[in-house]
């Protein structure tokens, strides 16, 4: 098992302050649009194998909100000069064919999954890996450790003594402390968190 291949998913996103898109609904997956797919290649007791982080360039809303880049340190030139999500998923496609021996892929919560299919739905292109089964690796570590109310990204990583490394929402820094922790989990639950 410890050879089992994971590639772990971290988006960011556009996103208001108060939470109030431009169009004056309330933000959610219908609204907000990915900025960023922070990957990792790891296997299942942490060892990083390969890292990629892949900007996008919002269609709907492209000029990212003060909010948004103070809270992910993606600055509006980063995202001018990446290419839509129509031509971020072939990239990445080709990058994970270096990959084919990935068992799942697999990110803290649901939330990543569902903005994936939403978006991709919306703009007619769907990443390969979501072919693969996902594991929601916040249901792994809760069932591992009992924890149910203190388990954010960050609260977990302090309750195994671990300093967040890097910067906390930039989805490549977020994939790669999710890494850190799969040592810490009890993969007897990876069946019970797969949400494919």
């Amino acid at each position: 098992m410890s050879q089992t291949l994971i590639l772990i998913v971290d988006l960011e996103a556009t996103c208001w302050e108060n939470h109030i898109a431009p169009s004056g609904c309330r933000q959610s997956v219908d609204e907000m649009e990915i900025i960023e797919f922070g990957c990792v290649i790891a296997t299942r007791i942490g060892e990083v194998l390969d890292r990629r982080s892949f900007l996008v360039r919002p269609r709907v809303h492209p000029e990212l909100s003060p909010f948004c880049q103070q809270l992910t340190t993606i600055s509006q030139a980063m995202v001018d000069a990446a290419p839509l999500l129509t031509e971020v998923v072939p990239e990445i496609d080709a990058w994970l064919n270096q990959w084919p021996d990935l068992t799942y892929w697999a990110s803290w919560g649901n939330y990543d999954r569902r903005h994936i299919e939403a978006q991709s739905m919306r703009e007619g292109v769907m990443p390969g890996f979501m072919r693969l089964p996902h594991l929601n690796l916040k249901t792994i570590w809760k069932n591992t450790t009992g924890e149910r109310k203190r388990n954010g990204l960050g609260s977990a990583l302090k309750y195994h003594n671990l300093a967040f490394g890097g910067q906390p929402h930039r989805g490549i820094d977020d994939a790669c402390n999710m890494a850190r922790l799969l040592s810490c989990m009890d993969w007897c639950f990876a069946s019970i968190a797969r949400t494919n």
